[in-house]
C-alpha cells in the first residue's frame, strides 16, 4: 500500500477530508504516496494553534531555538541521499541535483541556527538629556508559508528556518505536486523539540488551505513563492488587512554573451542556466542575448551541446535532464513551442516529446532564434525552452536585457572588467551574475528581485530578519 502523508496540526498527525495521489513524473505507474488533503477547517485549527503558541516560542532563549534548528539541519544532512531520492522521484529533478538540494536545505537550517544567536539591537543616545533609546527586533507572530513545487526542500527551508529562528510560529503549505517532500521535512521538524503549535503542516489546495491562510486575521505575515497571478491575488488580500507579505513570482532572465567572452564557458553557463532542473527554475536564463560577432558560433555550439544531453528517468545514472513535473506543465511547454513557430521565431533544435522505458513527461530541451517582441522572449515558460536574441553591442544587449516586466536575475559572459562592472551596476535585477549561470545562488546571501519578480523584503541570509521581525524603539528616562 502507498504511504499516507498526513497533516501536522498542533503537534499531532491528522487526516484530511479527502486524499490525493503523488505520482512519479519519470514513471507514471509509480505512486510516490497518498496525502491527506486539509480544508479550511483544518487550516483554521492550525492557525489557532500557532497563535496560541506564539508568546511562549517568542520568549524562548536564542540558544533553545538554535539547538532546534541545528538538530533539524543535522538530520537533513545525514539523510540527504534518502531525501534526494524522494525529491527526484516526486518532482523529477535528477538525483545529483536532488541530493544537492537536500544538502542545501540542511545547510540553511544550520545557518539560521547561528542566526538565532545573532539577533542584534542598538542603544542610542537621545537628543533629550536623561533619556536612553533602545532599538530591538521582535517576532512578527504567525507566519503563513506557501511554497512551490520546483524546489520542494530548499525553498521551504529558507522560509521555515528564519521564521523559527526569529521566534515566529509557522503554518506551512507545500505545493500539492510534492506532498511527500513537505511531509518529510515536517516529520524531521516534529522530532526536533519544537513545542506543539509552533510548526504546522497543511497539505491541500490553494483555494481551501492557501486562501484561509491569506484571509485569516491571526496570520501576521505571508511568505509566498509561485505564479505572478497568485502572488498578485495574495498582495491584494493581505494589503486589505495590512498583513506583512513577501512574494517571489518568477522571471524572464537574460544571459548576455559578448563577443569577447570565453565561448565554451558562455555555452556552459547557458546550458546549465537554461535547461538543468528541466528549466523549471525562476532563475533560469530563458533569454540568451548574444553579441553579433559571436552569435552564429555560440548558437552552433549550444545546439551541439544540447543534442548531447541525456533526457530520462530522474533516478537513472547519467541522466542530465529529468521529466517535466506533470502533464499540465508539459502541455504548456508544448504550447509555447507552437506559439514560437507561429510567430516566426526560428526553431533551432528540440522541443520533441520523448518516449523512454517508463511512461513519463519527457521532452527534449528546445532553442529558438527570436525577436524581442515574440511571446517566447517575453513570457515565463518555466520549462526547458530558451531563445536567442541577437545584439549589436554591449549597450544594445543591456537594453534588451532590461526590457522585461521581470527583474529577478541577469547574467553576463565577458572578459571585460569595464563591461562587467557596468553590468552589475546597471542591470535592473535583484541578482547579477558574471561568467556564471543565472541559476545557482548561495544560501547565506539575500535572494530576490525587482519589478514583477518580487515584492517585500529579501529572502535568505541575515536580510531575512527584515521580513520575519518587526522593529521596536523603547525610551527610558533615568
Amino acid at each position: 500500500m502507498a504511504q499516507l502523508f498526513k497533516n501536522y496540526i498542533n503537534g499531532r498527525w491528522e487526516n484530511g477530508v479527502t486524499t490525493g495521489v503523488s505520482e512519479n513524473p519519470s514513471d507514471l505507474d509509480d505512486v510516490v504516496g497518498e496525502y491527506a488533503r486539509a480544508d479550511s477547517n483544518h487550516t483554521e485549527a492550525a492557525i489557532r494553534a500557532a497563535a496560541s503558541a506564539c508568546d511562549a516560542w517568542a520568549h524562548t532563549t536564542p540558544q533553545r531555538r538554535a539547538d532546534v534548528l541545528d538538530q533539524i539541519g543535522s538530520e537533513v544532512l545525514v539523510r540527504k541521499e534518502e531525501l534526494g531520492q524522494l525529491l527526484a522521484r516526486e518532482e523529477g529533478k535528477t538525483l545529483p541535483e536532488a541530493v544537492a538540494e537536500a544538502g542545501r536545505a540542511g545547510n540553511i537550517f544550520k545557518y539560521f541556527a547561528g542566526e538565532s544567536l545573532r539577533s542584534a539591537g542598538e542603544r542610542l543616545a537621545s537628543v533629550r538629556p536623561g533619556v536612553d533609546v533602545e532599538v530591538s527586533r521582535e517576532p512578527v507572530g504567525v507566519v503563513g508559508i506557501i511554497a512551490p513545487w520546483n524546489f520542494p526542500l530548499a525553498i521551504p527551508a529558507w522560509k521555515i528556518a528564519p521564521a523559527l529562528a526569529h521566534g515566529n510560529c509557522v503554518v506551512f503549505k507545500p505545493a500539492e505536486l510534492v506532498p511527500g517532500c513537505g511531509w518529510a521535512l515536517a516529520d524531521i521538524i516534529s522530532r526536533a523539540g519544537v513545542p506543539a503549535g509552533v510548526f504546522n503542516l497543511l497539505m491541500g489546495s490553494g483555494r481551501q488551505v492557501g486562501q484561509a491562510m491569506v484571509d485569516s486575521p491571526l496570520v501576521d505575515a505571508i511568505s509566498f513563492t509561485g505564479s505572478v497571478a497568485t502572488g498578485e491575488q495574495i498582495l491584494r488580500a493581505t494589503a486589505a488587512r495590512r498583513a506583512k507579505v513577501q512574494l517571489e513570482m518568477g522571471g524572464k532572465n537574460p544571459l548576455i554573451v559578448l563577443a569577447d567572452a570565453d565561448l565554451e564557458q558562455a555555452v556552459e553557463c547557458a546550458l546549465q542556466g537554461s535547461f538543468f532542473s528541466t528549466g523549471q527554475r525562476c532563475t533560469a536564463s530563458s533569454r540568451l542575448i548574444v553579441e553579433a560577432g559571436v552569435h552564429d558560433r555560440f548558437v552552433a555550439r549550444l545546439r551541439e551541446r544540447m543534442l548531447a544531453l541525456r533526457v530520462g528517468h530522474a533516478l537513472t545514472r547519467g541522466t542530465d535532464i529529468g521529466p517535466v513535473v506533470n502533464r499540465s506543465q508539459l502541455e504548456q511547454n508544448q504550447s509555447y513551442i507552437e506559439i514560437g513557430r507561429n510567430e516566426g521565431a526560428e526553431h533551432v533544435v528540440g522541443g520533441d516529446l520523448l518516449s523512454r522505458e517508463t511512461r513519463g513527461h519527457f521532452m527534449s530541451p528546445a532553442l529558438f532564434l527570436a525577436q524581442p517582441q515574440h511571446r517566447i522572449a517575453r513570457e515565463e515558460i518555466f520549462g526547458p525552452v530558451a531563445c536567442v536574441l541577437k545584439a549589436d553591442s554591449y549597450e544594445h544587449a543591456l537594453t534588451l536585457a532590461n526590457d522585461t516586466p521581470f527583474g529577478l536575475c541577469a547574467g553576463l559572459c565577458t572578459t571585460s572588467l569595464k563591461h562587467a562592472t557596468h553590468f552589475k551596476r546597471n542591470a535592473k535585477v535583484g541578482m547579477a551574475m558574471v561568467n556564471l549561470p543565472t541559476a545557482g545562488v548561495d544560501y547565506h546571501v539575500p535572494f530576490g528581485g525587482r519589478k514583477g519578480s518580487s515584492h517585500g523584503p529579501r529572502e535568505q541570509g541575515r536580510y531575512a530578519a527584515e521580513f520575519y521581525t518587526t522593529v521596536k524603539t523603547a525610551y527610558t528616562f533615568a
